[in-house]
């Protein structure tokens, strides 16, 4: 399916042609990150692994349906979309607005979806070397969604100014909140414990004294010092807590396999070890622009120890970035109990659209609702900061 459209302005432009992918094989991946702009999980590597190892495919309920603009045989602008059957590996629940559509007979799948799949992460959704092709690829994606027969039109996890963009379009905006960590260039991890109300950093003293007692070490394996066995073993943990909480894995070794070729620069593996062997491990995403961000994503365990959890995933991590001297980790989505860790609330934004009229007037009051809901929590947690005097 393609589009064309006129100039935007008077001013002499080139002519841009909007059309629709079903694989981003049939982009140049240079031309792809150039608009990616460091975000690895926008990266051509990344999101191609997805599909072509078939954790995001028509057989998994993603459908990819990209957007994407060329301008003089070049790419300048595209969207990461899918046709969903379903609403799993969102992270944006709207399980209570299907469920509302089937009680009234109607069919809330197929959707229409421009996310990440699998995370739930803040950054750009959609990609383009100027705010005319951003405007541009804005309209078409509703316009798209008008003339399909999806119920809806999602758009998850975009930064404000792209929120403020599908606002303006017509789309619904949505909160939530997620917990971050803020280097304030403490020297170690020490250091950043005595910020801490006493409460809090005795109570983390003593969760880390547990594992330092039953053997526990760590190591940080970075980029290409990760082996395909390293890969093998993290996949191994992953697929059992995801078994033991009687969910389907949403990745596959093949998936960690092949970005750990393609991407390493981006990947962190710290594996816990005891009398020598690996007995657990977590997997971050490390992006390098803007003084740095960690993003934890997944972990694993193949030994039960008590608090082992919270050291694999925070505070290894925090050490980690206090060393790298990273800006923030993102503990990803949802979670009270990390602001105990010195994790703070942060607000997320996600943009919807719902081709059912009198639908839409519901939702917009639910959401409308929600949101004084989600300020009267945020202010809640922020009233029960873990830091004795407040972070800048």
């Amino acid at each position: 399916m393609a589009y064309n459209s006129a100039p935007l302005h008077a001013t002499p432009a080139p002519p841009l042609t909007v059309e629709i992918i079903a694989s981003l094989a049939a982009v140049d991946p240079a031309q792809w990150n150039r608009l990616a702009g460091g975000n690895p999980f926008l990266r051509h590597e990344f999101l191609h692994a997805l599909h072509e190892t078939g954790c995001a495919s028509e057989r998994t309920g993603w459908t990819p349906r990209y957007l994407v603009s060329i301008a003089n045989g070049q790419l300048n602008g595209a969207m990461p979309l899918y046709i969903k059957g379903h609403s799993r590996g969102e992270y944006v629940f709207d399980w209570a607005w299907a469920d509302a559509y089937q009680r009234h007979g109607l069919e809330y799948y197929p959707k229409l979806l421009c996310a990440i799949p699998f995370t739930p992460v803040s950054g750009p959704r959609i990609l383009g070397e100027s705010t005319n092709v951003l405007d541009e690829l804005a309209s078409r994606v509703l316009e798209i969604a008008t003339d399909s027969k999806a119920s809806s039109l999602h758009c998850l996890f975009p930064p404000a100014e792209q929120v403020h963009l599908l606002k303006s379009k017509g789309m619904m905006v949505r909160h939530g909140v997620q917990f971050h960590w803020v280097n304030e260039g403490d020297a170690n991890f020490e250091e950043y414990l005595a910020r801490l109300n006493h409460t809090k950093r005795k109570k983390i003293r003593q969760e880390r004294r547990k594992v330092v007692e039953a053997g526990i070490t760590f190591r940080w394996l970075e980029g290409t010092t990760i082996t395909e066995d390293d890969w093998a073993f993290f996949t191994r943990c992953y697929e059992r807590t995801y078994r033991e909480h009687h969910n389907t894995p949403y990745l596959n070794d093949a998936f960690f396999q092949r970005i750990g070729k393609t991407m390493p620069e981006n990947l962190l593996l710290i594996v816990a070890e005891r009398d020598g062997k690996p007995i657990a491990a977590s997997f971050n995403v490390r992006s390098h622009a803007n003084g740095g961000r960690l993003y934890g994503r997944y972990w694993g365990a193949i030994e039960h120890h008590p608090m082992l959890h919270f050291e694999a995933c925070y505070y290894q991590t925090i050490e980690y970035c206090l060393a790298r001297g990273i800006a923030v980790f993102e503990g990803g989505a949802q979670g009270e109990h990390k602001m105990a860790r010195g994790l703070m609330p942060v607000q997320t934004s996600s943009a919807h659209w719902l081709a059912h009229p009198q639908f839409a007037e519901a939702i917009e009051a639910f959401l409308a609702r929600e949101q004084k809901g989600i300020e009267h929590y945020m202010d809640e947690l922020r009233e029960h900061t873990p830091f004795a005097q407040q972070p800048s």
